[in-house]
């Protein structure tokens, strides 16, 4: 074997690194910018949270996991995850500004003089409620309540009192996981 086939052998092993290298390179790249762009899109179009407590059940049940959509066309009977004392809650819109809520001593909800027919919530009751009613909602502010009223803090209670649409972080509109469990909240 001469010199010159000796020196081509060994010169193959090393491009052979080279384009090892460059390959594993490229593919960090791709996975880490495609990273990045997930981050983007659930911090700021899609935000996904884990549902903690019960005060959504039957709707919503604590460790499932929720799709939030950011949108400021928030209506009433919207499901709404929102900050509050640097956590993140989840409730239902009751009412919007300006609006009258009135919560009869039984449980039902009144809203703007009429009944609300709410298939959601499985048992009615006053829960903590330390506010008088009838309430007019103020402007730019939502009249939200949990769907198990009986164990929900929410605007009933003044340590929780009416949601500024600046602290709304978007609409909660679809359960990701548990798989089995997993569908559009409504």
């Amino acid at each position: 074997m001469d010199e010159k086939s000796t020196n081509e052998q060994t010169k193959k092993p090393s491009g052979n690194k080279k384009a090892f290298a460059k390959a594993l390179l490229s593919t960090l790249c791709s996975l880490v910018t495609a990273a990045a762009v997930i981050v983007l899109v659930c911090n700021f179009i899609f935000p996904v949270f884990k549902v903690t407590g019960n005060s959504m059940e039957p709707t919503l049940s604590a460790g499932q996991v929720v799709l939030c959509h950011k949108t400021s066309d928030i209506k009433k009977g919207d499901v709404i995850a929102f900050y509050h004392n640097k956590k993140v809650l989840i409730k239902r819109v009751i009412g919007t500004s300006d609006d009258v809520v009135n919560i009869l001593a039984d449980g039902t909800v009144e809203l703007n003089g009429s009944r609300l027919d709410e298939p959601y919530v499985s048992r009615k009751d006053i829960g903590e409620c330390d506010t008088a009613f009838p309430f007019t909602v103020p402007a730019d502010r939502y009249f939200v309540m949990g769907d198990a009223r009986d164990t929900s803090v929410d605007s009933r209670s003044s340590s929780v009192g009416c949601v500024a649409e600046e602290n709304i972080i978007g609409k909660v509109y679809i359960k990701v996981l548990p798989f089995g469990s997993s569908g559009k909240v409504k």
